[in-house]
């Protein structure tokens, strides 16, 4: 475990008794270092603003004061970009203002590189109105993150099936359903498959590396609009 994992894992691990305290005997002992090492890195943590103090005593060792620190916000990308999904349906109630505001809060905690990708993950998402309720395959919904080549079945209008390879690219969501849009290696071009309609899905190792431009939307462009974070 490197310094900053064990720095985190400290403060967990005080957090998890407190108020009871824990010696920097025992927390040497769970992290595999010496004592010395946790005194300067409760030493640092105090330095850095958080809020542990020392029991003297027998029994006594470092306590952290709950009251005063908030656990570490780990949204993934996928999760912050879900947020926000439900968060667009609620434009127009007395609560909009407030949940934007929430959402802005956990992007600002969040890891630069994970909120990076939150972001990049928000813009290939793009809706129309207020965005479907209709449910969307796991194995589909995981698709634009993981970035991998599809192999699906899809059954048109009519219910005739075909297999083919796709590159996810985003999602499209209208009042009624949502759609995969990805180039489709058999037409040669930018598709939306509504996920009701794919029958069965298998991730396939090669990497997509093609990016959605709005033009390869079909759509007029005061339509649609992308998912915001913001």
């Amino acid at each position: 475990m490197n310094r900053t994992d064990r720095l985190y894992a400290i403060v967990e691990e005080l957090r998890a008794v407190s108020p009871r305290p824990r010696s920097a005997r025992w927390l040497a002992t769970r992290f595999e270092v010496s004592s010395r090492t946790i005194e300067r890195d409760i030493g640092a943590l105090q330095q850095s603003g958080v809020p542990i103090w020392a029991e003297p005593g027998r029994t006594g060792g470092y306590v952290l004061d709950r009251a005063r620190t908030l656990p570490p916000v780990n949204l993934t990308a996928g999760e912050a970009v879900a947020m926000a999904v439900a968060l667009h349906r609620l434009r127009g109630t007395p609560f909009a203002s407030a949940a934007a505001s929430g959402l802005r809060k956990l992007l600002a905690v969040m890891p630069a590189a994970d909120a990076v990708e939150a972001h990049r993950l928000a813009g290939r998402v793009h809706l129309i109105g207020d965005g479907p309720a209709a449910p969307v395959p796991a194995s589909v919904a995981d698709a634009v993150l993981a970035r991998r080549v599809l192999r699906i079945r899809y059954a048109d209008r009519a219910g005739a099936a075909s297999e083919r390879d796709v590159e996810p690219l985003g999602y499209l969501g209208n009042p009624r359903h949502w759609y995969l849009l990805a180039w489709c290696r058999l037409r040669d071009g930018v598709r939306a498959f509504r996920t009701d309609r794919i029958l069965s899905v298998r991730p396939l190792s090669e990497l997509v590396t093609r990016e959605l431009c709005p033009d390869d939307l079909d759509i007029p462009r005061e339509r649609v609009r992308p998912l915001s974070l913001v």
